[in-house]
């Protein structure tokens, strides 16, 4: 099999007014793992619809391979997709489901049965060709799903949030099996989820979409470590939020004033002093320091509680505002007393700086600032009380 090229160029779509996608460029080389990630309701779904023919664009253009594919319906586009539910039959074998759609193309049934068994082997179930779905396990059913979009040999396989019904330790497993599979098969694989984790550890590059929009594409490391805008920073991982004023800026660095203190990291946009902006830093770059640390970034906190995950913990403190701020680290046995001090910094170089949305404090929901806002809204609360 082999995968091709898809492009958007100006895709939009509006319903009775509402516009769902606004107007979206974006360009998947052929053979590459894409994961669009974004909240419920963000406009992925829709996207992929069009992608692979299912929903009529309001404007733009969708080329596979190079060729314009609009005016063709989804049952002649070079996609298969696989929807949340599956939709597997559930009165046909297991061997019956992967062939369904080879018959309409004409095939016959012995060559349809070899194809079926070709695909189940890919999968690694033709020990349950004659079984009904029913009489499979989650993960199983979700091979057949790939087998049987597999059949028709897609050039693109869209995926929408096909996992999100599984449980933890399936879906972990399910990840590594789908990227191994699209590895050896070659097929651009585009993959709807609002699971980071699934998006970081099977993608070769990452959209991240909210409100009709792309607001960053890059590879899992870019995404993560380089955010683009609040809201990534918040949807992709957690952050310490912290925002103020700029101050200053030098050799790519901007310092903050604000609320609880000064701060510095590294300035991801243009910045002006002066202008309002946000200071975010993950937990895991954000540690226990001792009270005579002149370098980096420190301040007082208080530790309020501790959330054991095994190998690891998450210490939540807070310091004089009453901000909120959460140490991810590793379970080395040390306690950490709830009420105790505790002095917590990070280092410039783990923090980035971007102006808040809007250039004023007041522009966030419920008075708070607007990347603050941003940032919440991609599901992290930083500044609770």
């Amino acid at each position: 099999m082999d995968g091709k090229s898809v492009e958007l160029s100006g895709v939009t779509m509006v319903f009775d007014g509402f516009t769902a996608v606004s107007p979206t460029d974006l360009s998947i080389p052929a053979g590459e793992f894409h994961s669009i990630l974004g909240p419920s309701g963000c406009g992925k779904t829709t996207l992929l619809r069009i992608l692979s023919g299912f929903q009529r664009p309001s404007g733009g253009q969708v080329l596979i391979g190079g060729e314009p594919v609009n005016h063709l319906p989804a049952n002649r586009r070079p996609t298969a997709m696989i929807f949340q539910s599956l939709a597997l039959f559930p009165r046909m074998s297991v061997r019956e489901n992967v062939a369904f759609g080879l018959e309409a193309r004409g095939m016959s049934k012995r060559e349809r049965s070899r194809k079926a068994e070709e695909l189940l082997a890919l999968v690694a179930l033709e020990a349950h060709a004659d079984k009904r779905p029913d009489q499979l396990s989650g993960g199983q059913r979700q091979r057949v799903a790939v087998a049987r979009a597999l059949a028709v040999e897609p050039a693109v396989l869209c995926l929408d949030e096909p996992l999100s019904a599984l449980d933890l330790k399936l879906r972990q497993h399910m990840r590594t099996e789908l990227r191994a599979l699209q590895k050896r098969t070659g097929v651009t694989f585009i993959y709807i989820t609002h699971d980071q984790g699934e998006a970081l550890t099977m993608s070769d590059r990452i959209s991240v979409m909210n409100r009709g929009r792309i607001e960053q594409v890059g590879t899992p490391t870019e995404v993560y470590d380089a955010p683009a805008t609040p809201f990534v920073a918040g949807f992709v991982g957690e952050q310490n939020v912290f925002s103020g004023k700029v101050t200053g800026i030098e050799n790519g660095f901007a310092k903050i004033a604000g609320p609880g203190g000064t701060f510095t990291g590294r300035a991801t946009r243009e910045l002006s002093v002066g202008e309002h902006a946000v200071l975010m830093v993950r937990p895991e770059r954000t540690g226990l320091v001792d009270a005579t640390t002149l370098n980096g970034n420190r301040l007082s906190t208080r530790v309020e509680g501790r959330e054991l995950e095994g190998p690891y913990l998450n210490l939540v403190t807070r310091d004089a505002t009453g901000r909120r701020i959460v140490l991810h680290l590793a379970n080395d046995g040390r306690q950490h007393p709830t009420g105790g001090d505790a002095v917590i910094g990070f280092m410039p170089d783990d923090a980035v700086v971007m102006p808040a949305a809007g250039g004023t404090p007041e522009n966030g929901a419920a008075g708070m600032p607007a990347a603050e806002a941003a940032v919440a809204e991609a599901g992290l609360a930083p500044m609770g009380a």
